[in-house]
């Protein structure tokens, strides 16, 4: 018995055309991740760029205790304002107690997505392995679903204030490749790099086509990052700087699990003068972009 997940009439008929879809989490749209009226924004130049590469945006979400890969424009809203949020392990329950709105982490929106054939997947930046691991065990369930279902997940690389050495190594250890796109260093979110060397570098949309059908056809995920516009990233030494206080603020107050990425990107938001929210509303824009062409290119191999 597989899993029952809903489309709009516009993915349903990209899926019977073969058309390119690339899947949104819908976190990030709500006002969990940005701000209103922001988070709106985000979503209609999300989508914009997935239409202008000539594929379709498909975003995630539970309505009602529904999975939908592809929300009909009707039920959009409700997601803006949502903050209930569901991680991969929450789907059960969502759909069990008939959750009427529940915005998907990237885990969630992976598991979706390859529960519908939907082989490529756009986000901000993933979430990792968190500083004082060996303390507190705590590492986001992005990690082992982007290695786990057989899905691209393009993104800005991860978040800058986790511990982005241990989730490179975890990712190597759970088997998902780590593609820079036009990078040999792996981004920092909001940030261009994070210092950090990554192996393999590609250039040529072909190329990446090209491996990332192979690692799908393994029946697993890769992880493609895609760093920050130039133009729109923050200086790093503003960064870096702002990260450091509020990486010290945070062990003052002694937070831990889901306050730590809030409050921590608030405080570089504050600090960066508002140039951070900007800053994600390019990266987003980029990423879908990025995942369209690869969309397309994946459809056109096959």
């Amino acid at each position: 018995m597989g899993v029952s997940v809903r489309h709009s009439d516009e993915v349903a008929s990209a899926i019977a055309d073969g058309t390119p879809i690339v899947a949104l989490e819908s976190t990030v749209y709500s006002t969990l991740g940005l701000p209103a009226p922001q988070n709106r924004n985000a979503l209609d130049r999300s989508v914009a760029a997935i239409t202008q590469q000539g594929a379709v945006a498909a975003v995630t979400a539970v309505i009602e205790g529904e999975l939908w890969c592809g929300i009909e424009p009707s039920l959009i809203d409700r997601i803006f304002s949502s903050s209930a949020k569901a991680a991969e392990r929450d789907l059960p329950i969502a759909v069990g107690q008939r959750w009427p709105v529940g915005v998907t982490t990237v885990s969630a929106s992976l598991a979706i997505a390859a529960a519908s054939g939907v082989s490529v997947f756009a986000t901000g930046g993933i979430g990792g392995v968190h500083r004082g691991y060996v303390h507190t065990a705590d590492e986001s369930a992005d990690l082992g679903a982007i290695a786990r279902h057989k899905v691209a997940t393009v993104s800005a690389g991860a978040k800058s204030f986790l511990d982005l050495p241990a989730t490179l190594e975890r990712l190597e250890t759970l088997g998902a490749p780590v593609v820079g796109w036009n990078t040999d260093t792996f981004p920092a979110f909001t940030a261009r790099s994070s210092g950090i060397a990554i192996q393999h570098s590609i250039s040529e949309l072909s190329s990446l086509a090209a491996v990332v059908q192979t690692q799908l056809g393994f029946g697993r995920g890769i992880l493609v990052a895609n760093p920050v516009p130039v133009d729109h990233a923050l200086d790093q030494h503003v960064h870096d700087e702002a990260l450091t206080q509020a990486l010290n603020q945070v062990a003052e107050q002694g937070l831990s699990g889901p306050e730590v990425t809030p409050f921590v990107l608030g405080a570089i938001a504050e600090a960066s003068a508002g140039q951070s929210v900007p800053a994600n509303l390019a990266l987003l824009e980029n990423n879908c972009r990025l995942a369209a062409d690869l969309a397309r290119q994946l459809t056109e191999i096959d």
